[in-house]
């Protein structure tokens, strides 16, 4: 019966390479398992180490160290631009786009910059157990969306503690995550939270997941993703009455450098069997000017190819297999 057991075992073992190589569905599953895997494994280590200072947000820190190697292993990598606006003390609204739960490894991988750093999410979060309670004593901020008087209660205590303590405060205005190939409407919470400080506003963009990941179509291949940190947007002086202006504005800057590092990326990675892009020349020059506070209408022409190409990944264009 043993030696049966051992046959079987050697035949997974042998049929894993294969079915990783030549089945995009396992590889998909395959990934996220690892990825959730090893983020719970190191929740369950780290979570005596965090019972010692409970819900410091240093505690992340310990936690990027861990969890960001899984990267990596999932075949992602990351490239941080405009450092400089990112690794300030200072206490800020971080607002950035959210495409997937991938997003938390491209966190991971920046937190050291970031230094002190908090996240706010959705309180069914803190319920997915090893992880939630990891992140409870890490300092993550759980807001019920439901009860919105109870979460804006929540966010107003938080809003003090964060001006007082010099920390960093990360919001996805979109709500929820979709990886559609562009940003959806923001809601207002973080703008409130800025302005009723009178703190900055930190935009960070993370390029178009569309060329490596589709969650329909269970695909999960390696990526290249650049995170843009923009120049902070200053609210003092602005009252209530200026946050629409205020968000239209950081959404628009948002949007224009998402067009153009998610064009820029499909040029130096191309897909397997590409549609082939045309951005103009200098494209990473003018990505780099934009995280040097560079103004932003000279983006809109090389926005021109990734549309091209987000309208045409719906379809059926292939994505990226290897880098």
């Amino acid at each position: 019966m043993s030696s049966y057991l051992e046959l079987f075992g050697l035949f997974v073992l042998l049929m894993l390479p294969f079915l990783y190589e030549t089945n995009h569905i396992f590889r998909y599953y395959f990934k996220f398992m690892i990825y959730y895997g090893i983020v719970s494994i190191n929740a369950i280590i780290l979570i005596p180490a965090f019972l010692t200072r409970p819900c410091d947000v240093r505690n992340l820190l310990w936690a990027s160290t861990w969890c960001h190697r899984v990267t990596a292993l999932i075949g992602l990598r990351w490239e941080l631009r405009g450092k400089e606006h990112l690794e300030k003390d200072r206490a800020c609204i971080i607002v950035a786009n959210h495409q997937s739960s991938l997003d938390v490894l491209g966190m991971f991988n920046i937190w050291h910059v970031m230094n002190k750093c908090t996240v706010v999410a959705k309180r069914e979060l803190f319920y997915a157990w090893p992880f939630g309670l990891a992140a409870w004593l890490a300092g993550l901020i759980f807001i019920d969306r439901v009860r919105g008087e109870k979460a804006r209660d929540t966010l107003n205590a938080v809003n003090r503690r964060i001006k007082e303590q010099r920390i960093k405060l990360w919001v996805f205005p979109e709500g929820t995550r979709r990886n559609t190939g562009e940003l959806h409407p923001f809601k207002k919470g973080a703008f409130h939270m800025a302005i009723d400080q009178q703190i900055p506003i930190l935009p960070v963009v993370f390029s178009s997941y569309c060329t490596f990941l589709n969650d329909k179509k269970k695909i999960l291949n390696a990526g290249r993703i650049v995170i843009t940190t923009l120049p902070p947007v200053s609210t003092e002086g602005l009252t209530k009455n200026d946050i629409d202006q205020l968000m239209e504005r950081v959404r628009s800057q948002m949007i224009e450098t998402f067009k153009l590092t998610s064009a820029e990326v499909l040029q130096r990675y191309k897909p397997h069997k590409p549609i082939t892009p045309t951005v103009v020349n200098g494209a990473e020059a003018v990505a780099a000017a934009v995280a040097n506070s560079s103004g932003y209408a000279q983006l809109h022409a090389a926005s021109a190819s990734y549309e091209t190409y987000k309208s045409s990944a719906s379809g059926k264009a292939p994505m990226l297999k290897t880098l």
